[in-house]
């Protein structure tokens, strides 16, 4: 019985090294597939066992390689045990102690796993190790940014949902420039979305998008197709195989979507706002610091660098840093100044329950979906929402910039008609055609209090000195640094900063430009998602990271929808001057989706 069990142990011990070797050599992990554990783990022990001649059944030499479709070799539980009963070691005329330590070190020596990428050719990915996405959202960002991921052979993209079928009614920044970028993508020169044949958009072509994309680029890929669903809470209860989402619906549904995700251990990423509710969004960061699943806010792969800013900040070039002002020439949308009257049939396919979500119901209107949700307090987060994060996310970093004591708006209104009397339209539904808003920021151990200003609509601070008495304006788009002895002029996103006083004024600029657009910037960042996936060590940008931005972005819309100045206490997350302002911090969710529930 001793000499049995010291073989099992011999067994056990080299049979797991090259289980251990070969997950190592090619990639596959146990934890990652274990529904195939027993696999793994046989065709080791089943080889080592044919060789020692104690294992009856036959093998053949060309199945001793340590490829994807040998892991799937079936070998039976009652093999298993028949292989490894003591009968078979005390009766067995073919083995003894002697000869099975010899053969045991034989077969380890002349063992040989083949890695993955020889087996496959360059970039080869097997299909076990590819992330499984869901895309969630198939509107005209959506698609923008689904055909690049379709090229990365690191994601299988198996599921899209959104709760418009079909192409109807969607709005883009140019009638064909989608459509021809789809064909191209998926080899597919008569591509037509179909719907109303103008913009694409909708679950329909999400799904002809992914299947075309498989069949015409990657034949090779053994695929199921694409499924489809309206409502994303059905899909994370069906969809047993998925490894992770990719959120792109309006900005009202991304809080609620990202933590339902989580709650079923779906590595999540998302694009911005994380939240466009200050409560929602804390819940959000909350969730994901007590989770294993990485998560990814994606304008964090836009953000620039401020090495130089800092390096100049740091050596006194501007005396002490007192103001950061960042302006965009956004909104390029509508922004309405009243609530819709008209009242059109929803569009053929469309599920307008499932686009409201967790918002209040309200009659449809095209006017609040597709592009322009953006401009509306419900659905959107507003042009620092649509932006900042680009832009500001590094210097919130860089400074360190925590959470805000004040934040005073200054907003544009619109006038109506009682004939003949014009009056001020109450406008608490939609953010303004433009605004500027300043934060004011408290001392962080070395750096003294700074003020951070955002302007949006054609606001801009004013031309500072140095460039009137050049007969220089500022930019449509630009980032400013304002200390007591000079200042920084850079572009939105920090690129190519110079400085335009102080003591290091002749300087040359520092260009440090990505030409990149943000779709580009974005799919390069891809395979830092994949990697993470597999190895489970969170990257920049995750969420965790995300909270004071998140906190900023919400307290510019609830100080724009009251039109006051805020006084915020950030220890109790409360509006101590406002206090009705406090009801625009979180928001009343509709049954069936309570993020506690869902």
């Amino acid at each position: 019985m001793g000499k049995t069990a010291n073989i099992h142990h011999v067994i056990y011990i080299l049979t797991m090294t090259l289980s251990m070797a070969a997950s190592e050599t090619t990639g596959l992990h146990f934890e990652s597939f274990s529904c195939r554990k027993s696999k793994i783990f046989m065709l080791p022990l089943r080889f080592i066992l044919k060789k020692c001649s104690i294992f009856s059944g036959s093998l053949p030499n060309n199945k001793l390689r340590y490829m994807k479709k040998e892991i799937d070799l079936p070998v039976s539980g009652s093999e298993m045990q028949n292989a490894l009963s003591p009968e078979v070691f005390e009766n067995s005329s073919s083995i003894n102690r002697r000869k099975f330590v010899e053969t045991m070190a034989v077969s380890a020596l002349t063992f040989t796993i083949l890695p993955r990428h020889v087996l496959g050719g360059k970039n080869f990915v097997a299909p076990s190790d590819k992330i499984t996405l869901a895309y969630i959202g198939v509107g005209t960002q959506g698609i923008r940014e689904l055909l690049p991921l379709l090229a990365s052979s690191q994601f299988q993209v198996i599921a899209v949902c959104d709760p418009n079928k079909e192409a109807i009614g969607y709005k883009d920044w140019a009638k064909d420039w989608l459509k021809n970028e789809i064909r191209k993508t998926i080899q597919k020169a008569d591509w037509e979305p179909g719907g109303d044949n103008s913009i694409p958009g909708g679950r329909d072509n999400g799904k002809s998008i992914v299947d075309t994309f498989y069949a015409n680029v990657h034949p090779e890929i053994k695929y199921n197709g694409c499924n489809t669903y309206a409502d994303v809470r059905e899909l994370l209860d069906k969809e047993k195989d998925l490894n992770a989402v990719k959120i792109m619906t309006p900005d009202h549904l991304h809080g609620v979507i990202s933590m339902a995700a989580m709650k079923k251990g779906k590595h999540v990423f998302v694009h911005k706002p994380l939240s466009n509710r200050l409560l929602e969004g804390k819940r959000v960061i909350a969730m994901a610091r007590s989770s294993k699943v990485i998560t990814h806010l994606i304008p964090w792969d836009s953000n620039g660098s401020m090495e130089t800013v800092m390096a100049w900040i740091n050596a006194g070039s501007i005396g002490t840093l007192t103001e950061v002002h960042n302006w965009t020439n956004r909104p390029v949308w509508p922004q309405y100044p009243t609530l819709p009257v008209d009242t059109p049939p929803v569009p053929n396919g469309l599920d307008w329950d499932l686009w409201l979500g967790p918002e209040a119901n309200r009659p449809y209107s095209p006017n609040y979906t597709n592009m322009v949700f953006r401009g509306w307090y419900d659905f959107g987060g507003g042009s620092m929402a649509d932006m900042g994060h680009y832009s500001l996310w590094t210097v919130f970093n860089a400074l360190q910039l925590t959470s805000p004591t004040i934040i005073e708006p200054n907003l544009s209104h619109v006038c109506g008609m009682h004939d003949p009397v014009p009056f001020q339209i109450n406008n608490n539904f939609s953010f303004p055609m433009a605004s500027s808003v300043r934060f004011r920021y408290p001392a962080n151990g070395s750096r003294p209090p700074v003020d951070l200003c955002w302007y949006d609509g054609g606001m801009r601070p004013p031309i500072p000195v140095e460039l009137i008495e050049d007969s220089k304006e500022l930019p449509a788009e630009g980032m400013m640094f304002v200390g007591d002895k000079g200042k920084i002029l850079a572009g939105f996103n920090v690129q190519n900063p110079q400085i335009i006083s102080g003591s290091n004024k002749n300087n040359p600029p520092k260009p440090n430009a990505d030409a990149r657009s943000q779709v580009d910037r974005t799919t390069a960042a891809l395979s830092l998602f994949t990697d993470a996936c597999r190895t489970g060590k969170q990257y920049p940008g995750n969420f965790r990271e995300a909270e004071y931005i998140t906190e900023a972005i919400n307290l510019y819309a609830v100080a724009l929808r009251t039109g006051h100045l805020l006084k915020y206490d950030a220890a109790n997350l409360k509006i101590t001057n406002v206090p009705d302002a406090n009801k625009y911090l979180d928001r009343e969710y509709r049954t069936g989706w309570d993020p506690a529930t869902m």
